[in-house]
């Protein structure tokens, strides 16, 4: 786990030289951060003034860990103080938010959100965002499994006085979220003493919690039905926890006030999207809203019936697709949850469509926003990859707008797939273009493993070893090798052929080919590895290692990747007059994009081009097979 580490004499020391945002700033950057100039105005400021407290609270001998990152997602948190609890002589870590503002108020008449004064949108109350980090520590850190009360947090506004920061205060506090201002220091630097011995240094405790055990993840599917049925099983931080909250506000003031509001959430792959869509879905549920969820993937509709909604047809019920709108009664629910709203498409039209319904089609945005008092939209905008779709930001904003629709828009930031690398996710990025950086060296992390394989028989063997390790594993590849249907005696043809070496696509359908699951369940049922996915399969789904096959598609020439459409053989981008180049350009990239950003601990690729497998091996400087170079 990634902290810097220091005592709190060391603090005092680099804070008052003002070597602190320096030496900082150097530890991200070793770590696959950029650091933004705010930043380190914010720790020049900041930290100077708690490495005094803690030093007028005669705390020298405390650790400090400075811009600690949470296990299994890219969130830091600002300072855990780690030493002995004065009392019980056990380890005690205080989590400390530490805030600059100097005006704030409750968001509306939210207890839970707040205006900051010269911030943009809403803020979650930063006794909730500290009470969440402890919550998520004690959720994975072994450490704290049987031990919850070793941890304690405080968000501490060193710049404010309490007349300006009054409506935050009335929130009742616990030892998860305690707040403290300027003109409460006094009680500030009491709390510390109480939590923390000063007599007793801190760095065993230190050591202990940064060699913890990382218990792992929560499996969206694993607990989907929980989530429903029970109670919340995953804790919420930050954007996510603002996302939720602007959804329940805005539910809450439709049925109080007969208004209707639109929530848009856009994040990248392992943002979190779906665990807000089901979050929500099991909160509404109990308080006895009408809500649904929808999406423009069978795989994804179906795997979420299957599991969340195992035992009950009331809850398969709830998940639909985005085309089972066309007739809905306007306002019909009080939710609707468009998951994966990047797939949003131009209208419902399908082959089975009536003909009656064909002739007065809508488009299907405006389905969706008249289909529910309070439209949730979720979406990742390079996750665009075929024809037709069109869901983004800007279409749905306008769509709203036109309607005289209230907007409130979320970014998601954080990563909490591709083991927490936000690092990762921004090298796929650059190297797919979707940024202006271009490809660059694979900077490493420790949180996640990149490797380059020489044959696609490496790169099976590699995740044939996890799978049967108890990991879970998917091979994935471009769409560039025709498919299939089953021959007659019930086997696939194995289509995808490099060489000597061939293997079948995901089966095509629902059911089952042998021992080949339906295309539904590819991701998630064991059989599906012995077969290629698509990206139509591989969408919306995690798994802890992938392969990537990266197919003629996409070749590297002059230090680049370049697409070349006549090498996919997707019958969608056959015509150049419904798919410009340019559009299969971008739809290429954002495959391969998705299909490389669904691994939780780590991405083989291989390239059927010689020089495009030798560009990446130059890139990642690690192969399957070989040790990883030291940074």
């Amino acid at each position: 786990m990634s902290a810097f580490r220091v005592s709190a004499a060391g603090l005092l020391r680099l804070a008052t030289e003002g070597s602190l945002p320096d030496r900082l700033a150097e530890h991200l950057r070793m770590n696959g951060h950029g650091v933004h100039p705010a930043e380190r105005t914010s720790w020049s400021r900041s930290l100077l003034i708690l490495a005094q407290d803690l030093a007028d609270a005669g705390l020298s001998r405390v650790e400090v860990l400075v811009e600690y990152q949470l296990p299994l997602t890219s969130r830091r948190i600002d300072v855990v103080l780690a030493g002995v609890h004065p009392q019980t002589g056990d380890d005690s870590f205080v989590v400390i938010e530490l805030k600059q503002w100097s005006y704030a108020t409750r968001y509306e008449d939210s207890d839970t959100l707040v205006d900051v004064e010269h911030a943009r949108g809403p803020r979650l109350h930063p006794g909730i965002q500290v009470g969440d980090y402890c919550q998520y520590l004690i959720d994975f850190l072994g450490l704290l499994a049987d031990r919850k009360n070793l941890v304690r947090g405080a968000a501490y506004l060193h710049n404010a006085v309490d007349r300006n920061v009054a409506e935050l205060l009335d929130r009742p506090a616990t030892e998860l979220s305690r707040i403290f201002t300027k003109e409460r220091r006094g009680d500030f630097l009491s709390y510390l003493r109480a939590s923390l011995d000063a007599t007793q240094p801190g760095a065993d405790a230190a050591d202990r919690f940064l060699k913890s055990t990382v218990r792992p993840s929560r499996h969206l599917l694993t607990y989907a039905a929980r989530e429903l049925k029970e109670r919340s099983h995953f804790t919420l931080l930050d954007e996510q926890r603002v996302a939720y909250e602007l959804v329940l506000r805005a539910v809450e003031r439709a049925r109080a006030h007969d208004h209707k509001s639109v929530v848009v959430v856009s994040g990248g792959p392992g943002s979190g999207k779906s665990v807000i869509a089901l979050s929500l879905l099991g909160e509404l549920a109990r308080q006895g809203r009408t809500v649904l969820h929808a999406t423009g993937s069978k795989s994804f509709t179906q795997t979420l019936r299957r599991y969340a909604g195992k035992g009950s047809t009331r809850l398969k019920n709830m998940f639909l697709y985005f085309n089972s709108f066309m007739t809905a009664e306007r306002n019909g629910v009080d939710v609707l949850i468009c998951d994966e709203a990047h797939r949003i498409r131009e209208n419902s039209v399908n082959r089975f469509t009536r003909a009656a319904q064909r002739d007065n089609a809508r488009a299907q945005l405006e389905e969706l926003l008249a289909a529910a008092r309070v439209p949730v939209f979720l979406l990742d905008e390079h996750q665009v990859v075929k024809p037709g779709e069109l869901g983004n930001v800007d279409i749905i904003t306008a769509y709203a707008r036109k309607l005289d629709l209230g907007i409130d828009l979320v970014s998601l930031h954080d990563q909490f797939r591709c083991g927490g690398s936000a690092a990762y996710e921004q090298w796929v990025l650059d190297l797919l273009g979707l940024t202006s950086t271009g490809p660059t060296a694979w900077p490493g992390d420790d949180r996640f493993e990149l490797r380059v394989a020489e044959t696609p028989e490496e790169l099976e063997a590699f995740l044939a070893a996890k799978q049967e390790a108890g990991e879970t594993a998917r091979m994935t590849a471009g769409y560039c090798w025709p498919w299939s249907d089953p021959l007659p005696g019930g086997t696939l043809v194995p289509d995808v052929r490099i060489g000597t070496w061939s293997r079948p696509w995901n089966v095509k359908n629902d059911r089952a080919v042998g021992d080949a699951p339906g295309s539904p369940f590819w991701a998630t049922d064991p059989g599906g590895f012995g077969q290629v996915g698509c990206v139509y399969t591989a969408q919306g789904f995690e798994y802890e290692w992938s392969g990537v096959i990266i197919g003629p598609d996409l070749v590297a020439r002059d230090g680049r990747l370049v697409t070349d459409r006549t090498a996919c053989k997707d019958p969608n981008f056959r015509s150049r007059t419904s798919v410009s180049d340019e559009r299969a350009d971008a739809l290429i990239r954002n495959t391969y994009k998705v299909l490389m950003t669904r691994g939780m601990r780590g991405t083989v690729l291989y390239a059927t081009d010689a020089e495009t497998r030798a560009f990446l091996a130059g890139l990642a400087a690690t192969h399957v097979g070989r040790t990883r170079p030291a940074r």
